[in-house]
């Protein structure tokens, strides 16, 4: 139980402005689950907790109610409709049994104005009360947005998963059938295993998404161009199979590079395929070097239509994609981690007359 003087908020005014405060405050008492006030009702009083504990609460859509606060003994609650001479914004409702001490609007402000005492210590509790909703705000913002990335991420491999997961069982029927062909049966058997390339790809990506990459980051000095050869001839036959010639402008230079070979090996998979699925029809993809003295300069340019303008802005957050029949939408963003964790950095734009280009730098080891 606490009373008027030893509440916080009156706990620095002294004895002679206490004695009209007492005058004034009324003791009222409410039973478990009963209403002290609610949304809309006029804001003509404010209240401090005696004893008990009252809940603060506000409509959210039709029938969803959000408790933003617990009020206990000592603590003051319905001030802001009374300062703002406003309706009040929230529901009300004692806990348990409760006893409250209330004043009136205009009894509350004529107080304020007799007290200066008062008025401080009624700022400084509003004050505490707004920092503590707007950290509660903060900290429900951040929870809509992972759920709503999870939301996303889920959607996104449900159906990336999906296809490849028909395909194989459609496939794995038509080549157990009696009538099936030998040749038929060999097709169906590539075709199976794209279909699992492709579902461990997804994988690989989720896991590299999800993983603390710090930890997975295992550099070894490599020189950037043996490194790059069996990679680059690798790409070269698979963007061959969908029309597109993979081209260097010169050889890669042969510079010493603190690397984790199969982590870089990613950022060159996700970028060229990025560029392969940018050119449907065919076309032409181009990789370039600049040997710097710090770092090394790696540019990869398609001849496709370049980045959409819905993305750009967005292009290396988790889940932005525009367009693609396919994909997690996390290719860039781990471009990007993977590439900062080398201690360099990455970026991508659009050139006029020419396609997306994607460019990043890698510093050299230190010999």
């Amino acid at each position: 139980m606490v009373t008027l003087e030893s509440s916080k908020l009156f706990s620095q005014v002294s004895p002679d402005e206490l004695g009209p405060l007492r005058e004034r405050a009324r003791e009222e008492h409410f039973s478990a689950g009963q209403e002290i006030f609610k949304e809309a009702d006029p804001g003509d009083s404010v209240y401090l907790v005696k004893d008990g504990q009252v809940e603060i609460s506000v409509l959210v859509g039709q029938n969803a109610r959000h408790v933003f606060s617990q009020i206990g003994p000592g603590e003051m609650f319905g001030e802001m409709a009374v300062i703002e001479d406003k309706p009040r914004s929230a529901n009300a409702v004692a806990l348990k049994p409760t006893t409250v001490y209330r004043l009136t609007r205009s009894e509350m402000l004529q107080l304020v104005e007799e007290s200066p005492a008062l008025a401080l210590a009624l700022l400084r509790e509003i004050s505490a009360r707004l920092r503590e909703f707007n950290g509660q705000y903060l900290r429900e913002v951040l929870q809509a947005e992972r759920l709503a990335a999870v939301g996303r991420f889920a959607r996104s491999i449900v159906h990336d998963l999906k296809n490849p997961l028909n395909i194989i069982g459609l496939t794995a029927e038509v080549v157990t059938m009696d009538r099936a062909t030998p040749e038929s049966r060999q097709r169906g058997k590539e075709t199976i295993r794209r279909a699992v390339e492709r579902i461990s790809d997804l994988v690989s990506e989720i896991l590299e998404f999800t993983q603390t990459s710090q930890s997975k980051f295992v550099p070894a000095p490599l020189r950037y161009d043996q490194f790059l050869k069996p990679l680059l001839e690798e790409l070269g036959s698979e963007a061959a199979l969908k029309s597109v010639t993979l081209e260097l402008e010169k050889p890669a230079p042969a510079a010493l590079l603190l690397l984790d070979p199969k982590r870089l090996s990613r950022v060159f998979h996700n970028l060229i395929n990025n560029a392969i699925d940018a050119l449907p029809d065919g076309g032409r993809i181009m990789v370039r070097f600049q040997d710097q003295p710090a770092e090394v300069v790696t540019e990869i340019e398609d001849s496709g239509k370049g980045i959409p303008q819905e993305i750009q802005g967005q292009l290396f957050e988790p889940f932005a994609t525009f367009g693609k029949p396919h994909g997690t939408g996390l290719g860039l963003s781990i471009c990007k981690r993977i590439v900062e964790d080398h201690k360099g950095w990455i970026k991508g734009r659009n050139e006029s007359g020419r396609g997306a280009v994607f460019t990043f730098g890698l510093p050299k080891a230190k010999v």
